[in-house]
């Protein structure tokens, strides 16, 4: 089943609880940075914990310390869907970082 595109009026709504998410070309991201190479690996491993128990995965991309996050749905034409709102709530929660 399909999950319908978020209208820009919700995706702002879910952005003012999600600290430092934006939307940009349509998804959500977030940059993070850690203290190490090991704590962004580590943090990328439980977040693709998170994102294999919703069967939402996200586009990243990991630098030394740096981990940048990039959600949309692709069955929904490359929007953001409520799933890509619940993945970036689960992601915040386990952020050690800003």
């Amino acid at each position: 089943m399909k999950t319908p595109p978020l209208p820009r009026k919700k995706i702002a709504d879910a952005l003012e609880t999600l600290a430092g998410w934006t939307f940009e070309n349509d998804a959500l991201a977030k940059s993070y940075t850690f203290g190490s190479f090991r704590e962004a690996m580590s943090f990328m491993v439980r977040a693709g914990f998170e994102a294999e128990a919703l069967d939402h995965h996200p586009e990243w991309t990991n630098i030394y310390n740096r981990v940048a996050i990039r959600l949309n749905t692709h069955d929904a034409g490359g929007k953001v869907t409520s799933k890509d709102v619940e993945l970036a709530k689960r992601i915040q929660k386990i952020s050690w970082v800003a």
